[in-house]
């Protein structure tokens, strides 16, 4: 059984994702340990206790540094020991020490086909707010494993969807967490639980790989 530790900073709709395809079967030999979120308000955190998982909130500005807060994040981790790590909506930079500890075992999800718009600064509307700006026909989602960069590590899944001329970045997003990041961070953990993921000179492959089934 996949233990993972899904790491949130607001609604939580990739959480919500996940929790549904376990209760459906979509995911398989996967349970979520717990949910950790950087904000006490973040909506994410009734989805997990609506479902009986365990929460824990560190807020970085209730710490005296960002060195205390990023020690305490990473003793709590270290603590829960979870088998994979998910970034689903987290809007906190993971410390180098994390990252190492937890090597091969953290992903991520963003809301761009890496490598287009995707590094320091692109989060949330600001990707696709840029997205829009460049004219593109085709954006997606990715779900990618993080390594000591930002968004740099090796591609597990990605999705295209396609850009309407009228469409606005609030109205982009949203069917690309519909039509993208629900179903392909779903899929990407299940291939994990079932050992079909391995990583190959810096690189994700897949066994039994079907693009056409997401």
């Amino acid at each position: 059984m996949l233990r993972i530790a899904v790491l949130v900073s607001g609604g939580g709709t990739n959480l919500q994702a996940i929790i549904d395809a376990i209760d459906n079967g979509k995911i398989t030999n996967t349970e979520i340990s717990m949910v950790f979120s950087n904000n006490r308000n973040a909506f994410a955190l009734e989805r997990a206790a609506k479902h009986g998982i365990k929460t824990q909130v560190l807020v970085p500005k209730e710490f005296g540094s960002r060195d205390e807060f990023n020690e305490a994040f990473y003793e709590l981790l270290i603590k829960e020991n979870p088998d994979l790590i998910v970034l689903a909506g987290c809007l906190v930079v993971i410390p180098e020490k994390i990252v190492k500890a937890f090597q091969g075992r953290i992903i991520n999800i963003h809301p761009s086909l890496i490598p287009s718009f995707c590094g320091t600064g692109y989060y949330g509307l600001k990707v696709h707010e840029k997205a829009l700006e460049r004219g593109v026909k085709v954006s997606g989602a990715t779900v990618h494993f993080v390594d000591e960069g930002t968004d740099t590590g090796p591609i597990i899944l990605q999705k295209a969807v396609y850009v309407r001329p009228d469409d606005t970045a609030k109205t982009l997003q949203q069917r690309i967490m519909e039509q993208a990041e629900w179903k392909i961070l779903p899929r990407a953990i299940d291939l994990i639980a079932n050992g079909k993921v391995t990583l190959e000179g810096g690189k994700a492959v897949i066994d039994d790989y079907d693009p056409d089934e997401i």
